[in-house]
């Protein structure tokens, strides 16, 4: 069987102004219905994503109960989503290169919810109701993307608690895909290996911690998007599991 005509609905659960807000420009642009969730929706760097159509919804990831209400909500007013973007990765500017003798461990388990146990109450979520889906044209049911980064792979000194939520995250998608791709349902885990660098007003692109761009050194959100979206719209015959996206000066 195959799905009907019906635009699809994709749903971003992270509100940055980055890589979430930019998957959810072009997935407007390319004809779906998009939402975008948040802890604050209201947010003023999501207000331009307003005239696409994109609509907001207030979530806390790690709470059980929100998430579980936020797919309801979407479901009822969009319907079920056939491309979930899971983009958190659940650091605070607190627990950011803090040693692990400095690192307070409310902290560390706060990272451990929001990077990790969000993304498995994320996962159920979009998964119980992929399984539902006919598949579509690619032989798909839904895609599931988790966001994460090169600490997926390498715990960098004064990182402990990002590492543990990165290696959480990597080992929960490795396990989801084993599950459920042979059941039709994509999931792929995404490590970006670069600092992501947002454009600004002036043209140039920067990053919070790691400055501006020169030679192209960051990853541009942008196209981070559209590796989404190809990989959303691969055939099941030929599907990625794991693609690690880096600059290309990136020492790696």
């Amino acid at each position: 069987m195959t799905q009907s005509s019906a635009p699809e609905v994709a749903l971003i659960v992270g509100g940055g102004p980055g890589v979430s807000a930019s998957c959810a420009r072009l997935f407007a642009e390319q004809g779906m219905q998009v939402a975008i969730a948040a802890r604050n929706p209201d947010k003023p760097s999501l207000d331009a994503l307003d005239a696409l159509g994109v609509r907001r919804f207030a979530c806390d990831a790690a709470d059980e109960a929100s998430v579980a209400g936020l797919f309801a909500e979407v479901q009822a007013t969009l319907g079920s989503p056939r491309l979930v973007v899971h983009n958190i990765d659940g650091r605070s500017p607190d627990i950011f290169r803090k040693a692990i003798q400095e690192a307070p461990p409310e902290l560390a388990r706060q990272t451990l919810m929001h990077g990790a146990f969000s993304a498995f109450l994320v996962g159920q979520q979009a998964a119980s109701r992929m399984l539902a889906h006919d598949v579509d044209a690619n032989g798909c049911r839904g895609t599931i993307v988790f966001t994460n980064a090169s600490a997926a792979f390498k715990g960098y000194p004064r990182s402990s608690a990002f590492a543990m939520a990165a290696h959480a995250k990597s080992g929960l998608a490795q396990s989801m895909a084993r599950e459920l791709m042979p059941q039709g349902v994509h999931v792929v885990h995404v490590p970006i290996d670069a600092a992501i660098g947002r454009l600004q007003p002036d043209g140039s692109r920067a990053h919070w911690a790691a400055g501006q761009t020169v030679d192209d050194n960051m990853a541009f959100p942008e196209e981070i998007a559209r590796t989404y979206l190809a990989l959303h719209r691969q055939h099941r015959s030929t599907w990625a599991f794991e693609v690690v996206l880096r600059p290309w000066t990136e020492n790696w």
